[in-house]
């Protein structure tokens, strides 16, 4: 169950709601969003019936919600999100592409990175400073050092970053210099994680895990916005299955029916998903016409010495045609390129 109250309603009144909740036996959780204050409820549903929320000063309706996850569901919420990135708008009127290099290595390469992905359309820089890698040979990250390097490029080119945080201890320090936290498909269920994201006052990409339902992907969700954060994008990023031909096997389905349980965005990541560079622009182009609010891809300005996933990463002759597919496809679909 979850009470939604009224655009008017202040402080005071939601503390009133929490505060009856607890009374009865239940707990409460509520979520800030831009518009709107909602309160999840947990608890003995009959129970809450007899409380009379509805008529308390400030709220605006209560909804009995019949699956899990209540926050994210759009039973709760039946119009779909709108998440803003810097400025940057992501849903379901526009098509936004995020690009940079899958990990950042040093100033000058994430720089020439940020500009080949800007020349292509891209609003939102990608990057990552932490590398969760499936060896511990394989290379980590610059860490803080990368960080940094996002925040100076941003600078230079004016383009908000998306990058991962990997442990909860450092979303303070990951959410000082990023304008989106990425959750990756290692961490979907890292539920200390979410929750530390959930509180940390940034929008949050969130990509499915590689072994996850649907359902266990929009509930890893439901933790980020149990803490009060309702800015989360969903990410499709491929599934493990039995094929070996590809990276991973992306579940296109997803981003339909996702969209149809939820309110969130849903984007899709081509390259994570293929593995493979002549892959990229196919799966980009499904994407767009399946109906996802955006593509997040990798660029690199030399991949043959990157030192993570050089295979899939995009160079100068991908990236002009790359440019040509999000400024011609999406109106075919009624949407746009979101512009800086």
């Amino acid at each position: 169950m979850v009470v939604v109250m009224a655009s008017e309603a202040d402080e005071a009144d939601v503390q009133a709601v929490v505060t009856l909740v607890e009374t009865a036996g239940g707990e409460a959780f509520v979520s800030r969003g831009v518009n709107r204050t909602i309160v999840g409820l947990v608890g003995d549903v009959e129970q809450f019936g007899a409380l009379n929320l509805r008529g308390m000063r400030g709220v605006n309706d209560v909804v009995r919600i019949s699956v899990p996850y209540k926050l994210v569901s759009r039973e709760n919420h039946p119009h779909r999100s709108v998440v803003r990135v810097g400025g940057v708008p992501i849903g379901p009127d526009t098509m936004t592409l995020i690009a940079g290099p899958c990990a950042v290595e040093s100033p000058e390469q994430t720089l020439q990175a940020a500009q080949m992905a800007q020349a292509a359309g891209a609003t939102l820089l990608r990057g990552g400073a932490f590398k969760p890698r499936t060896s511990p040979y394989a290379f980590q990250g610059l860490g803080e050092k990368g960080l940094r390097i996002l925040a100076e490029v941003r600078e230079e080119t004016g383009m908000p970053i998306v990058t991962e945080v990997v442990d909860a201890n450092d979303v303070d320090l990951v959410a000082s210099h990023a304008d989106m936290l990425q959750v990756g498909t290692r961490n979907m269920q890292n539920f200390a994680l979410l929750q530390a994201v959930g509180g940390a006052g940034r929008p949050v990409m969130l990509k499915r895990g590689f072994n996850a339902t649907i359902e266990e992907w929009l509930m890893a969700a439901e933790y980020i916005a149990q803490r009060g954060n309702m800015d989360i994008v969903l990410c499709e990023r491929g599934i493990r299955t039995f094929e070996t031909a590809t990276r991973n096997t992306l579940d296109i389905s997803a981003v339909p029916v996702a969209q149809r349980l939820s309110h969130l965005p849903v984007i899709v990541d081509p390259s994570h998903s293929g593995g493979q560079r002549e892959l990229v622009l196919p799966l980009t182009r499904a994407a767009i016409a399946i109906g996802a609010d955006g593509v997040i891809i990798d660029v690199h300005p030399h991949p043959e010495a990157a030192l993570c996933d050089g295979p899939q990463a995009l160079v100068d002759g991908d990236l002009r045609e790359l440019a040509r597919t999000v400024r011609d496809l999406p109106p075919v679909v009624g949407r746009a390129l979101t512009q800086a």
